[in-house]
């Protein structure tokens, strides 16, 4: 998440809620991906996490890269929160400290590859002097969630008040996981309601190809996708499936129904962010809201309700794939791959609803139950994950390929599917191996992965 939307625009009907959406819809030509990924940074010297105010703080790198990229920062009070440039891209920081790049809208995946290492070159600079790291896991592998710092974001002291209410893991979500999403676009209605059918059919693929999350507590979690598992109880009003997707009549209406039934977090006025939690955005646009009475709504204050909604995959004026943890740099640019040859070639897009359109809804949320523990070894329709994460995996090779979007060095993007195709071939995801050196080299011990899983 980047900057929150300021625009004041009064909402008139519910028919605009459903019009601001439809504004997303672009020509193929202008079709673009925006690659955001979180990391988890440390001390050096002890393996602790990094605090906001402190000589080698998060402050500090902030303001680090301020001065080193130019970049405008991003205040609440007299704290710099993140930063943003002119051309789209935003630092923005997660409720326990992660680093979070959100990437600029691009047109090809070089680019994507280009501007994540012009951001962890720009990164390693700033925190290296500071004995700063950052890791490549899904999940911190050693702080409790006690010893996690919070960063001083109004939202987030909302919703940690709020989640323990409504989940048991809505904590560790905010403070311990480190995720990688890519945003996409979408041509009219019907192809956003397609695209978002297919991915969120297809996310446990994603979700068992970048497992990276096993460790909790300084040992073994039992799961391969902790952070995935974690979704699972934070919140049940505001994570998913979407079942309705599924359903006859789905479209941009059916997404605004939805959304407005999903308990507010927030009402943002100036500076301030006024708790709202569990109010209804239906008595907020009726000027009924007991925090704000006869106040109504705004468009930025729709588009930020939206942000505070968490599925599988998330409909803004884009569709946000959110399944997979962090990895490495090419398992980053590897997420927008997979996704980008999947959605943004036609032949590809109907061969996976061809692979996924016989699943029933039980099926779809049963998978997306068992892919955290069970990983490649999950099966949906007599097959298991890992055949049919090698079956979709090829639909995006072949879906790269068509859009010949070639380097310097006369390649195609089918390049960045390089890591995901040797985890297929392998069978095992990047957690798997992890366990394996746990209980191998590292004899036990989660600390050789604050060297070993660093950016």
């Amino acid at each position: 998440m980047a900057r929150d939307v300021s625009d004041s625009t009064p909402i008139g009907s519910r028919d605009e809620l459903v019009g601001w959406l439809e504004s997303g819809c672009r020509p193929a030509n202008d079709w673009r991906l925006g690659t955001e990924h979180e990391k988890i940074p440390f001390h050096v010297a002890d393996h602790s996490p990094v605090p906001y105010d402190h000589l080698a703080g998060i402050r500090a790198l902030l303001d680090g890269l301020a001065a080193r990229t130019g970049w405008a920062p991003i205040m609440e009070g007299d704290h710099p929160i993140g930063l943003y440039s002119e051309d789209g891209g935003a630092i923005s920081l997660e409720p326990g400290g992660q680093f979070e790049l959100s990437g600029a809208p691009l047109a090809t995946l070089h680019d994507t590859a280009a501007e994540l290492d012009a951001h962890l070159a720009d990164a390693k600079a700033v925190a290296e002097p500071l004995g700063v790291r950052f890791l490549t896991l899904g999940m911190s592998p050693l702080w409790s969630r006690a010893e996690t710092p919070v960063m001083p974001k109004q939202r987030y002291d909302i919703m940690r008040r709020y989640m323990p209410k409504v989940g048991s893991l809505g904590l560790d979500m905010m403070l311990r996981t480190s995720t990688v999403q890519v945003n996409l676009d979408f041509g009219s209605e019907a192809d956003m309601v397609r695209k978002l059918r297919v991915s969120l059919a297809l996310q446990p693929v994603a979700t068992a190809l970048f497992a990276n999350s096993p460790f909790t507590d300084g040992k073994p979690n039992g799961l391969l996708s902790m952070r995935s598992h974690i979704w699972t109880d934070t919140d049940g009003d505001r994570t998913g499936m979407l079942a309705f997707a599924f359903e006859d009549g789905m479209g941009f209406q059916r997404y605004v129904d939805y959304a407005l039934d999903v308990p507010m977090y927030f009402v943002k006025r100036g500076e301030t962010y006024i708790d709202v939690a569990g109010a209804s955005f239906r008595d907020f646009l009726d000027g009924k809201l007991p925090a704000l009475p006869g106040e109504t709504a705004s468009l930025a204050d729709w588009a930020n309700h939206l942000s505070t909604i968490f599925p599988e995959v998330r409909l803004k004026r884009f569709l946000e794939m959110r399944g997979a943890d962090v990895g490495d740099r090419d398992m980053i640019v590897a997420l927008s791959a997979f996704w980008t040859g999947l959605l943004y070639d036609s032949a590809a897009l109907d061969a996976a609803w061809q692979l996924v359109k016989g699943w029933t809804a039980e099926q779809r949320q049963q998978l997306r139950d068992d892919v955290p523990a069970r990983g490649f070894e999950a099966r949906v329709g007599g097959r298991s994950m890992r055949e049919l994460a090698a079956d979709v995996l090829a639909l995006a090779e072949q879906g790269l390929a068509r859009r010949a979007r070639v380097n310097a060095a006369g390649a195609d993007e089918r390049i960045w599917l390089a890591p995901l195709q040797a985890i297929v071939e392998e069978g095992r995801s990047n957690a798997a191996r992890l366990l394996a050196r746990y209980h191998g080299e590292w004899r036990g011990s989660v600390l050789p992965a604050f060297e070993e899983c660093v950016f």
